[in-house]
């Protein structure tokens, strides 16, 4: 945990359209609740930058000492296809495609979803709850809509009122920013608009026609909850009428994030969450990555390298480095020659890592500590903390972990004495830069071999160069160079590293 952050932390609201300074509505306890992915198929990029990215707020937030109940969910039910109010569910339609059950399908991707962010290391949540698994809490918060009169039963379905929730005081678009006219302008005609009193409203319970394979009972109908209501109940039984933080991909702002808040404040009387966050998008090669544009691919195929766009495999960690590379609300374009770039920074800082875990402080008599490179670590280790507390700032806080790098292979090549910083300096120099990439950026070390094999392998180079047995060396050179490794053989001492 850190001993202090320098300045508060701000976080970009949407809702107010400005950095907030955060301030938790119970210190040092922190509710945060993501939109999780809806389990329909293997969870593609943009899921990951989202993710990735929330990653990184409940790393930071506990790293500074908050105690966070991180809540991500996972839709299995009411997401329809084209995110709309008519059609079939996204489960419902794969399991009829791949002629299985819709549990079948949930439980597929909802475990690549896990294999996925456990091979990019990211921290799993406090709770996951399902959407199949609060159907009662719908249901009664269904039935409270109806009681305020916010909403109302149409033909076996349910409708919130938007109408009726404007004339209660309220602002139906203050999120995202829309016009309710405006919006009536562009909504087209659609299959079931007649049941409903305003084309705006949005289902909270939707009647199952006899085809849609996913339905329960209720009061109302046989059918299925509504997407928004999902999220609503969920985050409000872990996290309270109102939170702190609620998260997703900026493609979400409307309607989902927008009808949560209708629904939120409608049921409790308050604003459910203090501060909206949302992500940037993806795009490749300064296009918009889609499956339509062929320009799309999952993260099996950046790991293997095997599609068109690619010139060669990328590990999960420079894929998460490279991420990180941009600010979580700024575009996030994908190329292979930003993807090269980034291996060769994140090599970098692992060789770094390596280097900082097995360094010691030496007393050295007649080495002065050396002020201006004192100066420099702190306001290296000032700047990351700045650049994190300013919304996250990722690609700022690495350039400043990137200085700290600096002196780290400094002492590595015996250019710099540890007494000339001070056991103090030196200090704080390897913690932080091990706890900012570790903990902080939630970055590791990624190894074809064990370490055990390759200081094995080592040992043998050593013995074969005292033989002179060039041959042996130069194929223990080969071997270390097919696992992207490379032996660095200086004055000082003989090492491994990976290749840069």
């Amino acid at each position: 945990m850190a001993a202090q952050t320098f300045q508060p932390l701000r976080i970009f609201n949407t809702l107010t359209r400005h950095k907030d300074v955060f301030v938790p509505i119970a210190p040092p306890y922190v509710g945060m609740y993501v939109c999780g992915p809806t389990v329909y198929n293997n969870v593609h990029l943009g899921n990951i930058r989202t993710f990735l990215s929330f990653d990184i707020l409940y790393r930071y937030l506990t790293y500074i000492g908050y105690k966070v109940r991180y809540v991500r969910n996972i839709t299995d039910v009411g997401h329809l296809v084209g995110d709309g109010e008519e059609g079939e569910d996204k489960i419902g339609k794969m399991a009829k495609l791949q002629k299985l059950e819709p549990m079948e399908i949930v439980q597929r991707y909802t475990n690549d979803f896990h294999d996925v962010s456990a091979t990019f290391n990211l921290l799993p949540p406090s709770i996951e709850p399902t959407a199949t698994g609060h159907l009662i809490e719908q249901i009664q918060a269904v039935e409270s809509l109806i009681e305020k009169g916010v909403a109302y039963e149409s033909n076996g379905s349910v409708y919130f009122d938007i109408n009726q929730y404007q004339a209660d005081g309220n602002d139906y678009g203050k999120l995202s920013g829309r016009v309710i006219e405006d919006l009536l302008n562009e909504t087209r005609e659609l299959d079931g608009q007649a049941e409903k009193r305003n084309p705006l409203d949005f289902a909270l319970w939707k009647k199952a026609s006899p085809e849609h394979i996913m339905q329960w009972d209720s009061p109302w109908s046989r059918g299925f909850p509504g997407w928004h209501l999902e999220c609503t109940c969920m985050s409000a039984k872990y996290l309270g009428k109102q939170f702190d933080i609620h998260g997703g991909g900026m493609d979400l702002k409307f309607p989902h994030h927008e009808c949560e808040i209708a629904q939120g404040k409608s049921l409790t009387g308050e604003e459910p969450v203090r501060y909206w966050m949302h992500t940037n998008m993806l795009t490749v090669n300064g296009q918009k990555m889609s499956k339509s544009l062929n320009n799309s691919f999952l993260p099996a195929q950046l790991f293997t390298g095997n599609h068109a766009l690619l010139e060669q495999a990328y590990s999960p960690m420079t894929v998460r480095f490279f991420m990180l590379q941009s600010q979580y609300r700024s575009t996030l374009d994908f190329s292979n020659d930003a993807l090269k770039a980034a291996q060769k920074g994140y090599k970098r800082l692992a060789n770094g890592i390596r280097n900082a875990k097995v360094m010691v402080f030496e007393e050295e008599e007649g080495v002065a500590p050396d002020a201006a490179k004192i100066a420099d670590i702190e306001k290296a280790v000032e700047g990351f903390y700045a650049a994190m507390n300013d919304d996250l700032n990722t690609a700022v806080a690495f350039a400043n972990l990137f200085n700290l790098l600096k002196y780290i292979n400094m002492i590595t090549m015996g250019q710099l004495k540890t007494a000339a910083l001070g056991e103090h300096a030196f200090n704080s120099l390897r913690h932080n830069f091990i706890t900012f990439f570790e903990d902080v950026l939630g970055l590791k070390e990624e190894l074809a071999e064990g370490y055990a094999v390759l200081e094995g392998m080592l040992a043998l180079y050593r013995e074969f160069k005292t033989a002179r047995n060039y041959e042996k060396v130069d194929e223990i050179r080969s071997y270390f160079k097919n696992q992207g490794l490379v032996i660095r053989d200086t004055k000082i001492k003989v090492d491994w590293a990976y290749e840069e």
